[in-house]
Formats: structure tokens, C-alpha cells, sequence
């Protein structure tokens, strides 16, 4: 039996709720990367590191804050593209979205690798192999459902975060250790000291990316208009809160040096402060890469998607499976994507673009933000288009620094 030509199309179905956005935003965001980026701050912040995540965090908010206006007043999947083409034009968002396909895209192939290296490391399995599989599989979980794909990120969010609070937990009687408070937050008021704490700060900053994926599920959120900002907010919050008391307890330890010459710091921080093996942490570390990739798929293939609803792509991406209710073709294309880079491209290469991809991508919202803010009272006005354009400057900045520190 055939669907009446004037039957409506099938769309994404809302069932995504404000906890479980929480914790898909947490697991992209507080995902692998703190468990790198912990050891990295460290090292070029010293006792400062606590004050260059909370310096980061107050950098990303002013961005935090765009998407979070932004999804209020336009709950699209297709999330930057929308907000960009919105502000500055189609050819601008067009731009955006492409942009963070292709970071997604990307970072979900280095991931892919990555998750295989540690495999590889206790089995004798083909790397590509495995990462083509692990890709596969996350792109047939995220063809399968959208609250399937949500409630598997959260349970591996609960394992992430969860060790990340152990960490903490164990490090409890180092944060009442005299003196540590003024060390870490009250700097002297030079540059040999300040320097090395925005340096900190540029590379903390990228522990909280992530929270902007939760733009891209709008159209699968329960009243997305109150759901997605306060997720954001939440993420933020929590995410700020976690790396602050990690980075405590991690300038605290016995063994500064271990933690930041360690090419797995957070668990060399764990066997340092509770006296047990590092080895669950390191495997956390490893199954923290699966939920990036799947959410990587997800966001992606809901920007194609929603790029395609804009009629910034063609319509053949619009189409969505009629049972399971995922934009499929967007979905297949992602995965395949994934495999492809994963199979003939230098990803290495590929990968250090990303972060400069974001910034850019991050300072274009932030600009969307400005111009409707100014010219349609976007987020009522007030002081949302100078937020907006505040966080503009400031990824303008951060990403000029990350060029001249890679030509340096």
C-alpha cells in the first residue's frame, strides 16, 4: 500500500528530553579530550592550570551564550547553518555547515583511529579494520534511532564522568592543601606569569567544544526552545566545574612532572592519588572515543540534514527513514565519509585544521549573533549582540594565536 501523494513527509521525532540532552552534551564535551588536555594545561600553566580552565571557561561562555539564544529562536537541526545564514547570508551558512560536517567528519575518522591504536595495543587486529567497524556500527546505532543513539552516549557519559569525579574523590585531601587556593587563582600581575596561563587557556579551551552539538538534535528535543538552552547552560556548568577540581587536585600532586610528561596524564593522576592500577582509566579513556564518534555521526548527519531543509543542499538529503525516523542519507553519508578517510587520507594532517575550523566556524555564530541581535531584536536585544560580538573577537583571536604558534 502506497503513502497518499499529499500525506506529509516523515520528520525526526521529538523524543529527546532535557536530561538526556544533558548527558549527550556532556559526553562530546567532557569526552576524551580532558583526558589529553589535563596533562597539556599542566604543563604550560603550572600551578595556574585551575585558572586557565576557569579563564577558558568564561572565553567559551560568551559563545555558550550565542548558541544558547540562537537555538532559542530558531530550534533547526542544522544548527550553525541556520544561525548563519539567518545573520550574514546563505552563502556564510552554507559555509558554517559544510564546515562543521566536515570537522565532524574528520574528528570522528581520527577518533576511529585512535579507539583502534588501543585496541591494537592489546590484540592483534588490523587498525583500519577495526576503525572502519567501530565507525559502521555507530553509524547503524545512529540509523537505528535517535533516543537509541542518546541513551548509549549517556551510559558512556555516566562512565566518563563518573571516573572523572573518582579522580576528584580520591584527590579530596590534596584540595586542603595550604596555600593551593591563592596559588592557583592569584597570580602575580606579569607577563612571564600571565603568559603561560592564557597559553594554558587557549589549549583548556578546547576541552569544553562539544556543548554546540546540542543545537543540532533541536528538532528531536522536547520544547527545544527551554530545553536546548538550559542544556547548554548545564553542560557548561558542569563541564567548568569538573575540569577547575581535576586541575586542583592535578597541580597538587605528588608528581607534577609524571602527569605532564604521560601520554595518558589522567591516569597517571589517578594512580597517584588513589594508589590502584591506571589501567580502568585508561580503558574508559578508550571506550570515552566511541561516544565521540557517535556523536559525531549524529550531529553531522542532523546538519546535512538540516542544511538540506534550508535549501542549502540538495532535497535528496531531506529524506528520512519513514519507521525509524533518522535523516538516513544524510546518516550513510557521513558514515561513509568516515570510512573513506579513514581508508586513503592523512588524517593527522586533516586533524590539526579542525580546531582552527571550529574557531572560525564559533566566531561566525557568534557574528549571527550581532547582526540579528541589532537589526530583528534577536535574544530582545539588551546586551545579546555585544555578547555576541565579544565572542566573535575573541575566536577571531584564539584562532590567530593557534596560526602564529603554528608558524612559530
Amino acid at each position: 500500500m502506497t503513502a497518499s501523494p499529499d500525506a506529509a513527509p516523515p520528520s525526526l521525532d521529538r523524543t529527546v528530553t532535557l536530561p538526556a540532552l544533558i548527558f549527550y552534551g556532556l559526553g562530546v564535551t567532557v569526552g576524551a579530550g580532558i583526558f589529553a588536555l589535563i596533562g597539556e594545561t599542566l604543563g604550560l600553566a603550572g600551578d595556574h592550570a585551575p585558572l586557565s580552565f576557569l579563564v577558558a571557561g568564561v572565553l567559551v561562555g560568551f559563545t555558550g551564550f550565542s548558541y544558547m539564544v540562537l537555538v532559542g529562536a530558531f530550534p533547526r537541526a542544522g544548527g550553525e547553518a541556520v544561525y548563519v545564514t539567518r545573520g550574514l547570508g546563505p552563502a556564510a551558512g552554507r559555509i558554517a555547515g559544510l564546515a562543521v560536517v566536515a570537522t565532524g567528519v574528520i574528528t570522528g575518522a581520527v577518533v576511529a583511529l585512535a579507539f583502534a591504536g588501543y585496541v591494537a595495543s592489546l590484540v592483534t587486529i588490523p587498525e583500519r579494520a577495526t576503525a572502519v567497524a567501530v565507525v559502521v556500527i555507530s553509524g547503524a546505532v545512529a540509523w537505528w534511532g535517535v533516543r537509541e543513539s542518546v541513551m548509549l552516549a549517556g551510559v558512556i557519559t555516566v562512565l566518563e564522568v563518573g571516573t572523572l569525579v573518582v579522580v576528584v574523590a580520591f584527590g579530596a585531601d590534596l584540595l586542603t592543601t595550604p596555600g593551593l587556593y591563592g596559588d592557583a587563582f592569584v597570580p602575580a600581575i606579569e607577563t612571564s606569569v600571565l603568559a603561560p596561563i592564557l597559553a594554558g587557556s587557549v589549549i583548556a579551551f578546547f576541552a569544553f567544544v562539544g556543548f554546540e552539538n546540542i543545537a543540532n538534535l533541536a528538532e528531536e528535543t522536547v520544547d527545544p526552545k527551554r530545553t536546548a538552552p538550559l542544556a547548554i547552560a548545564a553542560v557548561l556548568v558542569i563541564s567548568l566545574t569538573i575540569y577547575v577540581l581535576l586541575a586542583l587536585v592535578a597541580v597538587a600532586a605528588p608528581d607534577r612532572a609524571e602527569i605532564t610528561e604521560s601520554s595518558a596524564p589522567m591516569a597517571a593522576l589517578f594512580e597517584q592519588v588513589s594508589g590502584l592500577s591506571s589501567r580502568p582509566v585508561a580503558s574508559i579513556a578508550a571506550i570515552a572515543m566511541l561516544n565521540g564518534i557517535l556523536i559525531q555521526v549524529v550531529m553531522a548527519s542532523r546538519v546535512l540534514y538540516g542544511m538540506a531543509k534550508e535549501r542549502l543542499l540538495p532535497d535528496y538529503f531531506v529524506q528520512v527513514d519513514p519507521r525509524r525516523k533518522t535523516p538516513a542519507r544524510s546518516t550513510l553519508l557521513v558514515t561513509v565519509a568516515m570510512v573513506v578517510l579513514i581508508l586513503f587520507f592523512p588524517l593527522v594532517q586533516l586533524a590539526r585544521l579542525t580546531s582552527l575550523v571550529t574557531l572560525g566556524v564559533f566566531a561566525l555564530v557568534n557574528s549571527a549573533l550581532f547582526v540579528l541581535g541589532r537589526r530583528h531584536k534577536v535574544g530582545k536585544a539588551g546586551l545579546a549582540p555585544w555578547v555576541g560580538l565579544t565572542g566573535a573577537v575573541l575566536c577571531a583571536a584564539l584562532a590567530t594565536w593557534q596560526l602564529v604558534d603554528g608558524l612559530g
